[in-house]
C-alpha cells in the first residue's frame, strides 16, 4: 500500500509546531530566534535535516521534512523529529555549528529543555514510501570502514573532496563498491 504524505494543513500544522518549539527557546535562552523557513521536500529514510544553504554569500537555515514519513509515523514525528531539527537549528544560532558536534552535548541540553529524548537515529520500515536507489561505496580509515554515497565517491575520484574520520583523524580510501541500496 503506499503511503500519501501529509496534506497541506497537516504542513501548516508542523509549521506552527516548529514556531512553538523556537518560541520556547526565544523564552529559556532570553534571546530572539528567527523563524526558520520549513519545507516537505525530503525522501527516503531520512525524516528530518536541519540545513544551511549559502547563496551569493548569504546562509539561509532551513529545516526539511519527510511528508511520508510524518504520515506513517505521525507520533514519532511530532514527539522526536520536530523537536530534534529545532533543537539542531537552537543550537546553530547559539554556538555555530561548525564549533559543536552535531548530536553532542549542547544538543542534548536543547532537547532536554524541549522536554524531548534526545533520539539520534530512527529506524523506520520504509513500505509504501517512495525512496531512490543510490550507489554506496565502503571506505576504510585506520579504524572502521565507512559508506559513502555516489555524490561523495565521485567528489573523490575527481580530486574535490577528501574524507577524514573523525576518530582516528586518517584519510578514508576506496574499498569498495556496494552497489545500489534504498535511501
Amino acid at each position: 500500500m503506499q503511503i500519501q504524505p501529509i496534506h497541506t494543513e497537516q504542513q501548516q500544522q508542523v509549521i506552527l509546531e516548529v514556531d512553538r518549539y523556537r518560541q520556547l527557546a526565544n523564552h529559556h535562552y532570553q534571546r530572539y530566534f528567527e523563524p526558520i523557513e520549513v519545507v516537505f521536500n525530503l525522501r527516503g529514510r531520512t525524516a528530518g535535516m536541519y540545513k544551511i544553504k549559502v547563496v551569493g554569500g548569504i546562509s539561509y537555515r532551513q529545516i526539511r521534512f519527510n511528508p511520508w514519513l510524518f504520515a506513517k509515523y505521525e507520533e514519532d514525528s511530532w514527539g522526536n523529529t520536530i523537536p530534534h531539527e529545532v533543537a539542531h537549528y537552537i543550537a546553530d544560532c547559539l554556538y555555530g555549528f561548525s564549533n559543536i558536534k552535531p548530536h553532542g552535548r549542547e544538543w542534548q541540553e536543547i532537547m532536554n529543555d524541549f522536554g524531548a529524548e534526545p533520539l539520534v537515529r530512527a529506524n523506520y520500515d520504509l513500505r509504501g514510501i517512495p525512496t531512490r536507489k543510490v550507489n554506496r561505496y565502503a571506505y576504510r580509515c585506520a579504524c572502521r570502514t565507512v559508506d559513502l554515497s555516489s555524490y561523495r565517491h565521485q567528489k573523490v575520484q575527481r580530486g574535490l573532496q577528501q574524507y577524514i574520520c573523525r576518530d582516528c583523524r586518517h584519510s578514508l580510501q576506496l574499498e569498495k563498491h556496494y552497489g545500489q541500496l534504498a535511501e
